[in-house]
């Protein structure tokens, strides 16, 4: 009898899953064993000399600053400076109009003048009666009045002669120099404005800024702490010239110049409770401006057995404490809280948790889990030779194919036709009616049976499918239809010493095999 084409497909489909899962179980065997215990990379903590720095806020200032003032009034007559250039001590800057202090001091030259005229007579006078008094000439008297006489006249000289100095130094005001060497900004006044003596409003301010200050604010609890450090030998003092300073700009670049910590102030600002710090710096480029925002880079000391772990090790527990990993001597993780001080690079200084020599867990953390077992290898350490990598899913996915590709030019003709039975039945699954049986055959093993064809049995012409394969034929008629005959498909059995090759269900049919379509 014959076997129906749906029956004859659903053993092929059964075959093939049943082929495929025995490959991947044979695939799954093969494969690489399971991992042993997993790697981390760790770091032997070890004691060595650090230089320990605090980062500070500050700002600039001059070295020497100076507010120019007018001593004296007048009409500002002329601006004799260029603003932003820098001046020496002594150079004008303004000129006032000295017409009334020129007038000044030619009437106190001409007072001292006429004190000195005075002063002769009365000199001469007292001389004369002095020699006199002592032959009885004159009465002592008429001496004494004249000797006083003389002095006043000096006395008037000498008022007269400071009348004179008055009026000269008033004079030389009208000329209102520099009194500092530096840079200078601009000016608040023009020529013809009207100025007084010592007025609050400033011409213009001087500033020294090479050198430059740079004062910076501590906390005091962090003075008092880094004194007792330095007391009890915890610390070291960074050199015998006092503590060097770096600054870092607001962008974080740094400054090229080196400067050094001048003095600690000694009272503490009580609505902060912060003390200024002041350091010194060359600025020849006049880079720093006065008043800039920097941060002071300041060493406070030198820590001889300081232990510092790397930041990605470190991690925070649900308390918000710092912990790390440590594997001991067994190669067992231990969790291991520890305190941190500060960030020294880009490592945490540890004040106490752990001990020198002790191995901690820089990589791999997520898989060091508590009491578990690991392979311990120092980080930057390079992999041993020899250790195969393990394949993966995606390059065992990739042969396969491949493989399969390979063997399939080896397979004879025949098989390739059996092969390409599979497609067919889904076409042929699809249709509610039922073909004709095809001839009666033997029941074949289930491995015999996915190389075996299906049956062909002609099939009546869908209205919309067609064979992609298919040979074109002439066309016939309603009363014209016939069968085609079925054509017996061929069995092919390997030898015992190969292996049943792979069908693949994406081959198509062989277009010689396909049914008569009507």
């Amino acid at each position: 009898m014959r076997i129906p084409t749906s029956f004859a497909s659903v053993l092929l489909s059964a075959a093939l899953l049943a082929a495929l899962s025995g490959c991947g179980q044979g695939q799954q065997a093969g494969g690489p064993p399971p991992a042993g215990e997993p790697e981390v990379a760790v770091v032997t903590i070890a004691p060595q000399r650090t230089t320990l720095t605090t980062v500070l806020p500050g700002r600039t200032s001059p070295y020497l600053v100076s507010d120019v003032r007018p001593q004296v009034g007048g009409i500002v007559q002329k601006r004799l400076f260029k603003e932003g250039s820098e001046v020496k001590v002594g150079e004008a800057l303004y000129q006032i109009d000295p017409a009334t202090y020129q007038a000044a001091y030619d009437s106190a030259k001409a007072a001292l003048a006429r004190a000195e005229a005075n002063a002769l007579p009365a000199k001469l006078k007292a001389e004369r009666f002095g020699a006199l008094v002592k032959v009885r000439g004159v009465s002592q008297q008429d001496n004494d009045d004249a000797q006083a006489t003389h002095r006043q006249a000096e006395a008037e000289v000498l008022s007269a002669k400071a009348a004179l100095e008055t009026a000269r130094i008033n004079l030389s005001y009208t000329r209102v120099s520099s009194p500092i060497s530096g840079r200078i900004g601009k000016s608040s006044v023009t020529p013809g404005a009207l100025v007084t003596g010592n007025q609050a409003a400033v011409l213009a301010t001087v500033q020294q800024t090479d050198p430059i200050y740079v004062d910076v604010t501590q906390s005091s609890s962090e003075v008092l702490r880094m004194k007792r450090d330095l007391a009890s030998g915890k610390l070291k003092k960074a050199g015998a010239d006092g503590a060097k300073v770096k600054l870092l700009f607001d962008d974080g670049t740094a400054y090229a110049q080196e400067g050094a910590l001048q003095f600690s102030d000694i009272t503490v600002d009580q609505s902060t409770g912060v003390v200024t710090l002041r350091a010194v710096f060359p600025n020849p480029g006049h880079e720093l401006l006065p008043g800039l925002y920097v941060r002071a880079v300041l060493e406070e000391g030198v820590e001889e057995q300081a232990l510092l772990v790397p930041q990605p090790a470190v991690s925070r527990d649900t308390k918000g404490n710092a912990v790390v990993m440590v594997v001991k001597d067994d190669g067992v993780v231990e969790p291991r809280p520890i305190t941190v001080g500060r960030v020294v690079g880009d490592k945490w200084l540890v004040t106490s948790g752990l001990n020198g020599g002790e191995r901690v867990i820089v990589e791999g953390l997520q898989k060091a889990k508590p009491g578990a077992k690991v392979k311990a290898v120092e980080a930057g350490a390079p992999a041993p030779a020899g250790v195969p990598a393990p394949a993966g899913a995606g390059q065992q996915n990739g042969t396969q194919p491949s493989a399969t590709a390979q063997n399939a030019p080896t397979q004879n003709a025949s098989t390739q036709n059996a092969s390409a039975a599979a497609p067919a039945a889904k076409p042929e699954a699809a249709k509610p009616e039922a073909a004709k049986p095809a001839a009666p055959k033997a029941e074949l093993p289930k491995a015999a049976a996915a190389k075996a064809p299906a049956e062909k049995a002609p099939t009546e012409k869908a209205p919309t499918e067609k064979a992609p394969a298919e040979k074109s034929a002439p066309e016939k008629t309603a009363t014209e239809k016939a069968p085609a005959k079925a054509e017996r498909g061929v069995v092919y059995s390997p030898p015992k010493s190969e292996p049943w090759p792979a069908s693949t269900l994406n081959a198509k049919p062989d277009a010689d095999q396909q049914p008569a379509q009507n």
